[in-house]
């Protein structure tokens, strides 16, 4: 996490492969990436902050379509796809045209394609952008109930908002201004002295039920 401008979406698409570092390697299991890209794409789920969807097309045929071009069984592939629109309560709309959706619903989309050929990393870059509290509030839930799935790859969440931190994350990197600025187990980076200095301004940390909240104390115009 990190304000605007801090290197988050370009820290994404190194991790992704589509920039290469100017410095040091991006390891998977020990392994630099770049020696198969193919490949570790193939273990490699990502959710982007735009839907860029066929608006014509149905929820459950975009999804089909994304199976067969990964190359997945139509039997498999079927059943798949219906047990995560059942999961993601999805399942009632999946024949309707993505144009009627909701952002947040096609943000789920997005998600379930993401999952459908159980990647070991799953990435998300800004999935709550543009959502209402609402729809912001059930994508969160739903990802605290994945990250509780034995059988869910690790996800990597990319956000600017604390709140978007759920319980069932472990660790915490901030940036600024390109660098590191802390990283390493949730409870030891998230503070108020480490966020304030992200962020340019006097913040107070507050947590509930495993849930943060952040409120700015000081003078908010020396926010960058």
């Amino acid at each position: 996490m990190g304000p605007n401008g801090s290197g988050k979406s370009t820290t994404v698409k190194m991790l992704i492969g589509l920039m290469e570092p100017s410095q040091g390697r991006v390891l998977f299991h020990g392994e630099d990436i770049r020696r198969d890209l193919v490949s570790y794409r193939k273990r490699l789920g990502y959710v982007p902050e735009e839907p860029n969807l066929y608006p014509y097309l149905s929820g459950r045929e975009y999804l089909e379509i994304v199976g067969i071009l990964r190359g997945m069984p139509q039997p498999q592939l079927g059943k798949k796809i219906d047990g995560l629109l059942e999961l993601f309560s999805l399942y009632p709309s999946r024949h309707s045209s993505m144009a009627s959706y909701s952002k947040g619903m096609r943000q789920r989309i997005l998600l379930i394609a993401s999952l459908l050929d159980d990647p070991e990393l799953l990435i998300l870059d800004e999935p709550c952008a543009g959502l209402d509290p609402v729809a912001r509030e059930q994508f969160l839930q739903f990802l605290e109930r994945l990250s509780h799935d034995a059988g869910a790859p690790s996800l990597v969440l990319v956000t600017h908002h604390v709140e978007e931190i759920m319980p069932g994350f472990s660790h915490v990197l901030i940036l600024k201004r390109g660098h590191v600025l802390a990283s390493g187990a949730k409870d030891l980076v998230m503070s108020a002295d480490k966020l304030s200095e992200a962020f340019g301004a006097t913040l107070h940390l507050s947590q509930s039920n495993g849930r943060y909240s952040l409120a700015v104390t000081g003078n908010a115009s020396k926010v960058v």
